[in-house]
């Protein structure tokens, strides 16, 4: 596998890839035709060179992806969703989705903190009446915080919509795999292609409950508020570690990033399924407006385009 700097995730009815500074996102509309729009991105990291630094850096990059996600999700949203207000201008419209997902973002992190980060710790509090461990008891804080995660992740996945989503999920994943194995990017080779991959949001998420473990084992209070605040507190130096192995595991392949990646690789089998062939072009019209994946498999790889049918392989 060949680090090639991509990334994206599943929006409505489509997929979303970003390359540097620019992003695309590619819609199926309803009417079968494929939408694909390219914009520029810069995010708050790219404002201060403090903003990159290693194990700040993944702090403004998750927040940089929230903005970017719920952008993108809106926009493929939009073409799903009846005619409102035709007289709205198109800059009345911008600036409502601007405010629309700056609320619906905070909303988002606040229910997140609350349902992964407060409630595991009283739940974890009531057995404190039975446990004498502080480290015991700091542990199954960890494990109802993921038990809730899965069952979250398990009761979505019944949503037609989420299903879907999952669906394009695993095109994005799979149409990267292709790539990142040195194999042309068509609907032949993508779908043989694995629909895991390492630098998946999900192996993110699983990466900041497994550390905020060993972080609130090293941090401890006797007053139960304090431990509640260093809990929230410490969200962003959790985030700004896990960010540094995820972003290691997806660039090294060695049996340490093989092994801290092995259990966010099982738990995407959840988050993504496979998809149709219409959804993998979907996918690959999305990487194509923003990376040029021959250039990169004549680099890497040394790929002819002449001799495609020779290039066919197992992901």
């Amino acid at each position: 596998m060949k680090y090639s700097g991509i990334g994206g995730q599943a929006v409505i009815e489509g997929v979303m890839m970003k390359n540097k500074d620019h992003y695309a996102v590619a819609v199926r509309k309803p009417d079968g035709n494929i939408e694909v729009k390219k914009e520029e991105f810069k995010g708050i990291s790219s404002k201060c060179k403090l903003f990159r630094v290693p194990f700040i850096r993944g702090i403004f990059s998750f927040i940089d992806s929230l903005t970017l996600g719920m952008s993108t999700l809106t926009y493929s949203a939009s073409f799903y969703e009846e005619e409102e207000d035709t007289k709205k201008t198109e800059q009345e419209k911008k600036k409502s989705d601007t405010v629309f997902n700056v609320i619906t973002i905070m909303i988002s992190v606040i229910l997140a903190v609350g349902i992964f980060m407060v409630v595991p710790f009283y739940l974890s509090q009531l057995l404190e009446k039975v446990i004498s461990s502080k480290t015991l008891i700091i542990f199954l804080e960890g494990v109802i915080r993921l038990l809730i995660f899965i069952i979250y992740i398990v009761l979505i996945s019944f949503m037609k919509d989420i299903k879907r989503v999952y669906m394009y999920h695993g095109a994005e994943h799979k149409c990267i795999n292709c790539i990142e194995h040195g194999m042309p990017l068509t609907v032949d080779n993508v779908r043989i292609s694995s629909k895991e991959h390492k630098r998946c949001g999900t192996s993110f998420m699983l990466l900041v409950m497994c550390i905020s473990i060993l972080i609130l084992m090293l941090v401890r209070f006797d007053s139960r508020i304090l431990r509640l605040a260093a809990r929230i507190v410490l969200i962003p130096v959790i985030a700004g570690i896990s960010f540094e192995l995820l972003r290691l595991a997806g660039t090294k392949e060695n049996v340490f990033t093989n092994i801290i990646s092995k259990p966010g690789l099982l738990l995407q089998r959840l988050t993504t399924k496979e998809p149709d062939d219409s959804m993998i072009e979907v996918g690959i019209a999305s990487v194509e407006a923003v990376f040029d994946w021959k250039s990169y498999l004549k680099e890497n790889f040394g790929y002819d385009e002449g001799s495609e049918d020779d290039q066919q392989g197992n992901s």
